[in-house]
Formats: C-alpha cells, structure tokens, sequence
C-alpha cells in the first residue's frame, strides 16, 4: 500500500531533501558536529590534547618495578632506596601506569637497555607534568638510547632552562639534561 500524496510532498516551509537548501543545511550540521565531536573528544581536538592533564591511573611501586623486571628494564638511586619523601631515593609509587608502559615502549622499540634514575620521588622541579605528579622519569644516558631518541624523534628545540628535547609521534617530550634523560610521559608512545 503506497502512502497518501500529502505525506510524500514536503509542508509549507520545509525544504526537500535533494533541494539545494536542505542539501546546504544537512551540510553545515553535519559540519558543526564533526567539529564539537573532535572539540570535545577526550585526548584529541583544541580542549583536549595530547598534554592536558586527564585523570591517569596511578600504580604502586611494586607493580611498576614488576612491569620493568619483565621488560628488562633496570633502575637505581644514589640512596639505594625507594622512599617517595626521600630526594636521594628512586621511587616509583603513584607513577602513571602511561608513563610505566612509556618505558616499556621506549625500551622495545630502541632496543636499547634502559636504566631509570628518576620517578615519583621529591626533589624534582613542580607543575602539572612533573615527576611527582607521574608523568617523568629520568634515564641514564647511555649512547644506543640517545643514538634512538636523536635520529628517531623530531628535535623541538631547547626547554626553558637550556635542556635539548625531541618530540616522539605519539607527543612524548625526551629533554637531555646532560647526565640524564628527563623524559614527560604523556601518553604510554604507543603500547
């Protein structure tokens, strides 16, 4: 059975699908939300980036030294020890879990053996992407890491206080502070 005629024409004001008017409007809505949905998508667009701060999940000490073990990656401290409070220390306790599977990444991708000197402990410089916070992490600077960093990465230009860095794809910002690598997690480089 074939609807009446009255429901096939358009009403009074309306504007047809195939028209020139109804095409341009279907045009600019589909427009608008292509643009609010990239705006507003978490991680991506002009509010959200690869480096604003979006809630990260913390891990203990004990599950990012298990991720590093199986990995192959080492750490140490000139203080040979673990404690969050103390400088002289290298902890790992509130890391991003990005930021552990960051060096886990690093490490398989360069092939390089990785030794990290540097985690959540106090004693770092402040702010929102800082070591404290869990979004750092300090590397000896050994040459087949470096080697991978310089010729893999985009060379940014220098930081603030003077530090080299290199920008990874994935946004990963890899500073040379001259006897280590100061590396801001902002994601996990891809896992």
């Amino acid at each position: 059975m074939k609807p009446p005629q009255s429901l096939l024409r358009p009403q009074a004001g309306a504007t047809a699908a195939g028209s020139p008017r109804g095409n341009a409007l279907r045009v600019v809505v589909t427009a608008l939300a292509l643009a609010l949905g990239a705006l507003f998508a978490p991680g991506v667009g002009v509010i959200g980036g690869a480096t604003d701060a979006h809630a990260a999940t913390k891990i203990s000490h004990s599950t990012a030294t298990s991720m590093f073990r199986s990995s192959g990656i080492t750490w140490s401290s000139s203080g040979g020890c673990s404690d969050r409070n103390n400088p002289t220390c290298t902890s790992f306790e509130q890391l991003n879990l990005a930021s552990a599977q960051g060096a886990q990444t690093l490490k398989s991708a360069s092939g390089c053996a990785l030794n990290i000197t540097g985690g959540t402990e106090t004693g770092h410089a402040g702010g929102t992407y800082s070591h404290w916070n869990g979004y750092k992490l300090d590397f000896s600077k050994y040459t087949c890491v470096g080697s991978y960093i310089k010729n893999t990465f985009t060379y940014i230009g220098v930081r603030g206080d003077g530090a080299p860095q290199w920008k990874s794809g994935a946004g990963n910002i890899y500073a040379d502070e001259g006897n280590h690598w100061d590396v801001t997690f902002y994601n996990c480089g891809g896992c």
